[in-house]
């Protein structure tokens, strides 16, 4: 095993192990929350390590990183989703390598992917992405919006409504996430309420490597962790 690999799996087990101790704290099984992947400027044969010691949850943010990255790893068997910002002309490159997408916040959005996967002939997992700390910088639908999106899209019949995922506030401990997290919980229980027989959100994906444990307890099931594993992002 070389350095870089070592290094790779020693800071997996190192976040799996914060995870392990909030749920514990929080009262919820481990299995509850998994583990993303975020892999934004990671070069694939850093990847290829997590995947293959068997972290297939991997989360991208740029589309043609999402493609390439895709191909060079094709031989591998992993769950892609893609977790930046996706603009619709963007849509039909996603889908080829995509199995979610998490940042779902607009009806233009969600007929341009009605639209290729209907002509894919396929359904796609999506997440709704909620601006729950208020930062103009963020995308995402405002949270007083969110029930009445579900509503307009929840019969296209091409789209699976998995879950909301939201970035928490940029703050200086974790402590000042909280009410974002908190508040994405709200809304999606407030969905299930709405519609109870459907259950359309089973998946919170909010907290990162700073909060975390804050996200988890408050029902994170999802948390995205990236240069924590990896090291820094490197910028070309």
């Amino acid at each position: 095993m070389n350095q870089i690999q070592s290094d790779i799996l020693h800071n997996i087990e190192v976040i799996q192990s914060r995870i392990r101790h909030a749920c514990e704290k929080a009262g919820r099984e481990v299995s509850s929350v998994r583990l993303l992947l975020a892999t934004k400027t990671v070069d694939p044969s850093r990847i290829r390590i997590a995947i293959e010691s068997g972290h297939k949850l991997i989360g991208e943010n740029k589309v043609q990183e999402f493609a390439s990255k895709a191909d060079e790893l094709s031989d591998l068997d992993y769950e892609r989703h893609f977790i930046g910002h996706l603009q619709s002309n963007k849509v039909k490159e996603v889908l080829k390598y995509a199995h979610a997408i998490q940042t779902v916040d607009s009806l233009s959005l969600v007929s341009e992917l009605d639209k290729r996967l209907t002509e894919l002939g396929r359904k796609l997992d999506i997440m709704i992405q909620v601006n729950t700390s208020f930062e103009e910088s963020k995308f995402g639908l405002a949270p007083e919006d969110v029930l009445a999106f579900v509503e307009e899209i929840i019969n296209v019949k091409t789209l699976n409504i998995i879950g909301l995922m939201t970035i928490g506030l940029f703050a200086d401990t974790a402590e000042e996430a909280r009410p974002s997290y908190r508040l994405l919980k709200a809304i999606g229980e407030e969905i299930n309420t709405t519609y109870p027989g459907e259950q359309y959100i089973k998946e919170y994906s909010m907290g990162m490597s700073g909060d975390l444990e804050v996200a988890i307890e408050e029902g994170a099931t999802m948390v995205r962790v990236g240069s924590a594993v990896f090291g820094p992002r490197i910028y070309s």
